[in-house]
């Protein structure tokens, strides 16, 4: 379980992976060394997976983010799902149950590329697109109680 200690240091680390431990300590009102060990056992336990950098996809000049829906023809699940992985556009992608069996984000400089992507598939999937307009819940962790 976690403490309500525990809870201020996720969301400290959600909010800026970067922050000192210094920092950190005087957050959630705590010594360097007790806070340090507080985030090692987070990381011992698997409740901390890692420290990321979150990317603009703008800036890098990725103008279009698309959800794609993904049904193999009979026989290709595994061939669709090794392509799925080689693409490195493909930002994510869940299996999942349904009609479908994966759903996945792009991020795409065009709409010629995303078709380009789409075509390597075409005779291998069925594919649902839909280009993402907004995002008004970011990826954000379940809740913490």
């Amino acid at each position: 379980m976690l403490d309500a200690v525990d809870r201020l240091i996720i969301d400290a680390l959600t909010k800026d992976a970067r922050i000192s431990l210094k920092e950190l300590a005087q957050l959630v009102g705590l010594s360097s060394p007790s806070t340090s060990e507080r985030v090692r056992r987070l990381e011992e336990r698997g409740v901390i997976s890692g420290f990321t950098v979150e990317l603009s996809h703008e800036a890098l000049g990725y103008m279009l983010q698309a959800i794609v829906r993904i049904r193999p023809l009979p026989g290709k699940l595994h061939i669709v799902q090794d392509l799925i992985n080689e693409t490195p556009e493909v930002v994510e992608c869940d299996k999942i149950t349904g009609d479908d069996c994966f759903i996945a984000r792009l991020f795409v400089r065009s709409i010629s590329q995303l078709d380009e992507i789409l075509d390597r598939i075409a005779d291998k999937a069925e594919t649902n697109t839909s280009i993402v307009k907004s995002q008004p819940v970011k990826r954000r962790h379940p809740p913490l109680a």
